[in-house]
């Protein structure tokens, strides 16, 4: 099988790091101006950590707000890390970048949304042979601008 570029996955890697600059930036010098994320993660996701509490009401998503309050924000290659309030009760989320499937701006009209591509064709699965293990256990997904209109009230 010839060898392809396979731009999903690139585009996929890139908007993740577009992610993680954008919170390594707000982790170092606070949110600018009228700034403020809407962020929605799978909480099935293995390297989520999420209090049982906070599991059990989102058992499969959940979306966080990061505007007026948030502290120990933190941000490796792999995910970030925060805690915010959930009705008067701090809890420490770790979010891996990987688990996302939206991020929204509304201040400034910018989102995007990852999905997962799942295939039904056969021969798609003979063509996964002649790629590396890691890159089979990896989820595909792209990724697409949101409308924001979901978000407006």
């Amino acid at each position: 099988m010839a060898r392809q570029i396979d731009y999903g996955n690139l585009m996929h890697r890139a908007l993740r790091g577009l992610i993680q600059e954008v919170l390594a930036d707000v982790a170092a010098h606070g949110l600018p101006g009228g700034h403020h994320f809407f962020i929605t993660f799978d909480t099935t996701h293995p390297q989520v950590r999420i209090a049982s509490w906070l599991h059990d009401r989102y058992p499969d998503e959940m979306t966080v707000v990061m505007q007026h309050w948030f502290e120990d924000l933190s941000v490796d290659d792999e995910g970030f890390a925060v805690t915010l309030n959930f009705g008067e009760s701090p809890e420490p989320l770790y979010i891996p970048f990987d688990a996302i499937r939206t991020f929204v701006d509304p201040s400034v009209e910018f989102g995007l949304r990852f999905e997962t591509q799942e295939s039904d064709d056969d021969e798609d699965d003979e063509e996964d042979d002649d790629e590396d293990e890691d890159d089979q256990d990896a989820p595909r997904r792209d990724a697409e601008v949101v409308r924001l209109d979901t978000w407006r009230k």
